[in-house]
């Protein structure tokens, strides 16, 4: 199986919203950045309105809610992520550290997984 392969549709809610099995680092970068999009859409947005407008209030509780959402989604790749390590997911809490996102991010998405099963899963991109 393609280990850089994402999940099938059915499997998009486990990606997004699950934080048992393990991802790759392909699948944690283009999650990421999907979520990262869906996030910068509704702000974009907000940003084209007149201030103090009805729709300025609609895109800006848009933006809100995909904001709540994306903080979830970005936790529960990471978490994922760090299984594919070998590592515990609490760890994915040192994303939320400003000087520490940076580096932490990069050693997600450069260092390869487990090769083989651990104690999260037996294979990477799989739901557990």
């Amino acid at each position: 199986m393609d280990q850089t392969r994402l999940p099938d549709r059915p499997n998009l809610t486990w990606l997004f919203f699950r934080t048992t099995g393990r991802v790759s680092r392909a699948a944690y970068f283009l999650g990421g950045l999907l979520v990262a999009i869906a996030q910068a859409f509704p702000l974009y947005r907000f940003t084209l309105v007149p201030e103090g407008t009805t729709e300025s209030e609609t895109w800006a509780m848009l933006f809100g809610l995909a904001f709540l959402v994306s903080l979830w989604s970005n936790v529960a790749l990471a978490v994922k992520r760090l299984h594919d390590l070998g590592k515990p997911g609490l760890m994915a809490f040192v994303l939320f550290v400003p000087v520490v996102s940076i580096v932490a991010f990069l050693v997600l998405c450069l260092f390869p997984g487990d090769p083989g099963p651990n104690r999260y899963g037996s294979r990477t991109n799989a739901p557990a």
